[in-house]
């Protein structure tokens, strides 16, 4: 097959401005996500590797990406980052954080999977998931961006948020750091588990599609100076250095009621953040009236330089009819008659933009955390199905308690805001009137007419805003009090500077003197002196505080069940790493099987050691020890009589449950090393006769000091390979669903992408259709 087309089709190229640290491809589409050293994650899709979009790193995410994952409807990725300890979820449309939370190390490895056993009660939860879709109505979408064109939201509906809900089936997003700590978010949103005790430094993990248990790799090093040991756990007691299983079956045992509880919790962080992108654009509103105020009126009282206080001459004003010679000219010639009403147009739509938000988004989501706290109260009654979970009814009472507050909260916001626009109309239209006149303008009837009602709001609203506030002056909007909306939306921990006035108020005096309601459940307490934002975040610390619990109850009924010190870390200068990766397979088709797959130099050649473990120890079946080495198969530059293993792996990774795609180099000195990209199928490396020469692994020992036992079979790829030419090969990301690979260079700044689909044989072809069906 020399002579013959290079498998694997080569199908886009590029070198990079940046040098590449991380590469992921979508498991559902042709896209590939990298992370850069610049801290940008960008998205390219397959044909010829053009950029679909990037992100660049901010402040509010960070700049040092250190771990890519994907949510397996490939809706979403996710990435670690180092410098700022946070995990960002973001919108594969578009570059667009839509959720992030910090984490307290910094994240080295981040495996996202779905589970996939069926059981009658999860089909049944999964078809009645949406009865909360026909109780709640539906959220109205959020502004996509506030325009100060417009002023009015534009009508692009926008339901980016909903987006993180994602399916319904359960799916895990499973976080490894430094310093043994290890978190599993369920739906990438709700931390469910919390694993302390692993020693080291987590370089890979994978939690089984049954959650039955969880593998992770970690690195441990006892002091800077000594060499690192690998080792392999599989989640007893926990040994120096290590690869462990630990086995997480609370989760897998309470399935069902697990992933019930994630997807509550779901919905409550995703409604949580919806409140939240509510409240900014509702700032952004305010922002909007402050702007106006300051740049028009405050030069209009800045101009002002006689003793009398713009309140009095308003005053004067209202009352005789007459305006002193200064403000009439200030009036007509710095606010003008056009002025004045673009003033009053813009103030006035910003109000109601700001009323819209709290009457359709905040209170319908409200309403809907509501009701989703209360489902969740009812589980954590039923306590032989959720308390050893960890669900607490009382902490969940405290958050259905802080909702009602902020909702009280917000509904008092609607009241300020509604005597505040009366006010302001008012005072804009008497002024407009008066101005009119002073020009002398005709001025229609029906604008002339004041009633006695009309004048209080005027005088409301002069000693509400032209009060000179020496207090507020280092402000904006600084020469008038227009604080009584905007200090609601400070996110500041200052009370309120006007408070609402309770005098008089007879629910008030009421509740004042009966001390038994003070203390009922059913009353939501109520904060008079706080902003919106303050009682917003005391509801999330509360509901946030409600939901902690499960983690740590599940955390630690984690315990470990397998544990393997694999090796040491060279110290050596030489650049190859001992470790490439590790990446685990589930076998679904024998779901207790799964393979480990690491390399491990010996005199510069390199073996690929496959484990393959019974999960299932019932089974007669031995767990699998082989080392595979590549042998000759260019048969050009190397004589045959000389030493047949001459490749050392660069990087391997499983293609999907049948293959392993490698990146090979010449271990033999010469020129114009080639790299190689082969494919490896996992049946010509096991063979049944590798019962009889069985590996006894001896526990007490690394197993880089009995590689030499363990069975090695050297491998002659057939034609499942293909030279890369002008390039020196390094790292190699693949996707075995979509069938393709993208190889990078050492420099980490070249890429080749390929499809790999081979047309090989009929078992192959069998073996695809069963992958696709």
């Amino acid at each position: 097959a020399v002579g013959a087309m290079p498998p694997f089709r080569q199908v886009g190229e590029k070198q990079l401005p940046q040098e590449v640290l991380f590469m992921a491809w979508s498991p559902k589409r042709d896209l590939i996500a990298l992370a850069n050293r610049a801290g940008e994650v960008l998205l390219h899709r397959l044909a010829n590797f053009q950029r679909v979009w990037s992100l660049p790193p901010n402040e509010n995410t960070g700049k040092e990406v250190t771990a890519l994952a994907w949510r397996p409807d490939g809706k979403i990725l996710a990435f670690g980052l180092t410098d700022t300890k946070r995990i960002i979820l973001c919108d594969v449309e578009k570059p667009e954080s839509l959720h992030s939370f910090s984490v307290d190390t910094s994240i080295t490895y981040m495996h996202w999977m779905e589970v996939t056993e069926e059981s009658s009660v999860l089909t049944s939860f999964y078809n009645a998931e949406d009865e909360s879709n026909l109780l709640l109505p539906k959220l109205p979408a959020l502004p996509k961006n506030y325009s100060t064109t417009a002023k009015i939201f534009s009508e692009e509906k926008s339901d980016e948020i909903m987006k993180l809900l994602g399916d319904v089936r359960l799916n895990a997003l499973v976080l490894g750091g430094s310093s043994g700590f290890i978190e599993i978010y369920a739906y990438g949103m709700f931390k469910i588990a919390l694993i302390t005790g692993v020693p080291g430094s987590c370089r890979g993990l994978c939690l089984s599609s049954d959650l039955k248990s969880l593998s992770v790799i970690t690195e441990i090093q006892d002091s800077p100076d000594t060499e690192a040991e690998m080792t392999y756990f599989q989640a007893s007691k926990i040994s120096l250095q290590c690869s462990l299983k630990l086995d997480t079956s609370l989760l897998s045992s309470y399935l069902p009621e697990v992933t019930r509880m994630a997807r509550k919790f779901t919905h409550i962080s995703t409604l949580l953040q919806y409140i939240k992108l509510s409240l900014t654009c509702m700032c952004e509103a305010w922002e909007e009236i402050l702007m106006q105020m300051d740049s028009r009126l405050t030069k209009f009282v800045q101009e002002k330089n006689t003793t009398t206080s713009v309140q009095d001459e308003f005053m004067q004003l209202l009352l005789w009819g007459k305006a002193s010679l200064e403000l009439q000219s200030l009036l007509m010639n710095q606010l003008t008659v056009k002025g004045l009403k673009k003033l009053g147009q813009s103030i006035e739509s910003s109000y109601s933009s700001i009323q819209k938000l709290v009457i359709s988004h905040l209170q319908s989501g409200s309403e809907a955390l509501l009701y989703h706290l209360s489902e969740l109260k009812g589980m954590a009654l039923w306590k032989q199905k959720y308390e050893s979970l960890g669900l607490d009814a009382s902490g969940i009472e405290d958050a259905i308690t802080a909702v009602g507050s902020f909702i009280l909260k917000a509904n008092e916001l609607l009241q300020v805001i509604d005597s505040s626009m009366k006010n302001f109309k008012a005072f804009f239209r008497w002024l407009y009137v008066a101005m009119l006149r002073m020009s002398e303008d005709h001025v229609l009837p029906e604008l002339n007419k004041m009633t006695q009602k009309d004048i209080t709001f005027v005088a409301d609203f002069l000693t509400e805003h032209f009060n000179e506030a020496p207090e507020l002056y280092n402000r904006k909007g600084k020469y008038f009090n227009v604080e009584r909306v905007g200090q609601y939306l400070k996110d500041e921990d200052d009370d309120l500077v006007s408070p609402p006035n309770t005098e008089g108020n007879q629910w008030f005096n009421f509740l004042k003197n009966t001390t038994h309601l003070k203390e009922s459940p059913l009353l939501f307490p109520y904060y008079p002196e706080k902003s919106l934002h303050f009682v917003k975040r005391q509801m999330e610390e509360i509901i946030d505080q409600c939901l902690q619990k499960p983690a740590d109850v599940i955390g630690k009924s984690v315990h470990q069940a397998v544990c393997m010190t694999l090796y040491k870390t060279s110290q050596s200068e030489d650049s190859t790493p001992q470790l490439f990766k590790l990446p685990f397979l589930w076998n679904d088709k024998t779901s207790n099987i799964h393979y480990v797959l690491f390399t491990m130099l010996e005199s510069s050649i390199s073996k690929i050691y496959i484990l393959r473990r019974h999960t299932d120890t019932s089974r007669s079946v031995s767990n699998g020890h082989i080392a595979v080495e590549f042998g000759s198969f260019l048969n050009s530059s190397i004589n045959d009589s000389s030493d047949s293993r001459c490749y050392s792996c660069l990087d391997a990774h499983f293609y999907d449950d049948e293959t392993i795609t490698v990146v090979l180099k010449e271990t033999v000195e010469q020129e114009g090393k080639e790299r190689i990209l082969a494919q490896l199928p996992l049946s010509s490396v096991y063979t049944d006769e590798d019962q009889e020469r069985e590996f006894i692994w001896d526990s007490a020992k690394r197993l880089d000091e009995q590689s030499g036992e363990i069975p090695t079979r050297t491998v002659l790829l057939e034609n499942q390979w293909r030279v890369l030419e002008n390039m020196k090969a390094q790292y190699v990301a693949v996707n075995g669903i979509r069938k393709v690979s993208c190889v990078l260079s050492s420099n980490l700044r070249h890429v080749r992408v390929f499809e790999m689909d081979v047309e090989d044989d009929g078992e192959a072809e069998e073996e695809e259709e069963e992958e696709t069906t």
